[in-house]
């Protein structure tokens, strides 16, 4: 393990009150490092959780990143700096050099380094491959060898693998030597003299059994495993459905290759919902802190879905255009209309942000789409039987008896076409190989909004003989 690195402080100019008060409860690291203040800065530092310090650092910009990142003591900034955003990181980074940088990125472990590899510019990734340990560089080098988002490319190599003919005092004593190189001692691999995993052996098991026994008697053998090539997200899932710390990576062959941590299978299953999150809402997603990011970005991440959005829209403004001569008969039909084509919406994602998130932790498959499809009809007519008896009673207020049933009638139907669209869109979406998430609130909402207005006049030109 390398020395610890030792970072320059930046130069500070006396502060007349830095000796006269402790920091206020109000004062963050951003107001600290920006007045320049960075005693206060580093005391600040010294007094906070690593969380703590990796959120504050994430919120400013990269040059207050890299001020507030030297001030770190050198035994917490490997931790602070693994948790950082990419952009952040690639700051930290740029401003290193020599046997500092070398140092700092040969000290990151596999599996984080390959993956922050993979978020920075092919520049500086280059500049990071070339300050590693030739063992280091090699490990890194296979990891970024799998498929961007697998289990390979987070999985840690550094594992104690245990042979499953070693005694449990042998086992420990092979722990107590190679265990301060590894990521987890928590969970130990066990496997055959060609290195195919026979099963798990934790380590509290160990520790409470005789000497004597040896490790096949103690290995779990239906323990879940993946391969290195499956997606990161399945095997996170996988982990939160069987209960387990670590999960074991293998090859085709079913030998070992490493092990997926929970640590990091919690940062797989946090990305996926921050990306589902954006795309459910009609953006994409952006890289760094929100409140870093800059406006014009959020924009952009926003700009491309809405300006599809407004077009597809456009439909809603020919369908009512198609039917105008039924608006200038019956002027009362105009007024419902937001509350028919809201509604319709809101039951659309509702519908498909349930089966998103029900595809996601593998409760449903597209196989199952005719089960699904008879769920969210009866969901969609329960719902729009009782919505629709409502907004009848609505209807008679402002308009009379002829447009509340027409309302009503129509917001029935709009209800279930909203639960039907909303429930088998991601479903047809996961089978044509589309992330359900795109399909899901704005483009079901879109869609609604149209075959409702449509619904809609359809309904009062047949009730009301228009």
């Amino acid at each position: 393990m390398p020395q610890p690195v030792t970072y320059a402080l930046p130069t500070t100019t006396p502060q007349k009150h830095a000796a006269s008060h402790k920091p206020a409860a109000k004062d963050s690291l951003r107001v600290l490092v920006e007045s320049g203040d960075f005693a206060m800065a580093q005391e600040w530092l010294r007094s906070h959780q690593v969380w703590e310090i990796v959120d504050a650092i994430d919120r400013v910009g990269p040059v207050d990143a890299v001020a507030a990142f030297r001030l770190l003591d050198p035994d917490r900034a490997f931790a602070v700096f693994e948790d950082l955003e990419p952009s952040g990181q690639q700051a930290i980074l740029e401003v290193m050099r020599g046997a500092e940088f070398s140092a700092f990125v040969d000290s990151l472990d596999p599996d984080d380094r390959a993956r922050m590899l993979g978020e920075l510019p092919a520049k500086v990734a280059r500049r990071v491959l070339a300050g590693l340990s030739p063992a280091e560089r090699t490990m890194t080098a296979t990891l970024l060898g799998y498929p961007e988002d697998s289990a390979g490319r987070y999985m840690t190599p550094q594992v104690v693998v245990l042979h499953e003919r070693l005694t449990v005092a042998a086992a420990l004593a092979r722990i107590r030597a190679r265990g301060s190189d590894a990521e987890t001692v928590y969970t130990l691999p066990v496997v055959d003299g060609q290195r195919r995993l026979t099963g798990v052996v934790e380590l509290r098991e160990l520790i409470l059994s005789d000497d004597d026994a040896t490790v096949a008697d103690l290995v779990v053998t239906e323990t879940p495993r993946v391969r290195a090539t499956e997606p990161a997200e399945t095997a996170a899932r996988l982990m939160s459905d069987s209960n387990i710390r670590d999960l074991p990576v293998v090859d085709a062959e079913d030998r070992l290759l490493g092990l997926l941590t929970f640590d990091d299978a919690d940062e797989v299953i946090e990305d996926a919902e921050t990306e589902d999150a954006a795309r459910q809402g009609g953006a994409r997603r952006w890289e760094g802190h929100y409140m870093a990011v800059s406006v014009l970005h959020l924009a952009r991440t926003r700009a491309v879905w809405l300006v599809l959005l407004l077009i597809v829209s456009l439909l809603t403004v020919t369908v009512a255009y198609r039917f105008e001569d039924a608006l200038e008969q019956v002027a009362a039909l105009a007024l419902f209309i937001p509350l028919l084509i809201g509604t319709g919406g809101k039951v659309g994602t509702q519908a498909s942000s349930a089966c998103v998130r029900a595809l996601a932790i593998g409760e449903v498959r597209p196989s199952d789409i005719a089960r699904v499809t008879i769920r969210e009809a009866g969901t969609g007519l329960l719902l729009g039987t009782g919505l629709g008896a409502l907004a009848i009673g609505a209807g008679l207020f402002f308009a009379g008896l002829d447009v509340a049933v027409v309302v009503g009638v129509s917001l029935l139907l709009i209800c279930l076409l909203g639960a039907l669209v909303g429930g088998i869109s991601p479903l047809v979406a996961r089978r044509l190989g589309i992330d359900p998430a795109l399909v899901s609130a704005p483009v079901v909402t879109t869609v609604v909004d149209v075959l409702g207005l449509v619904i809609y006049f359809v309904v009062a030109s047949a009730m009301l003989g228009l």
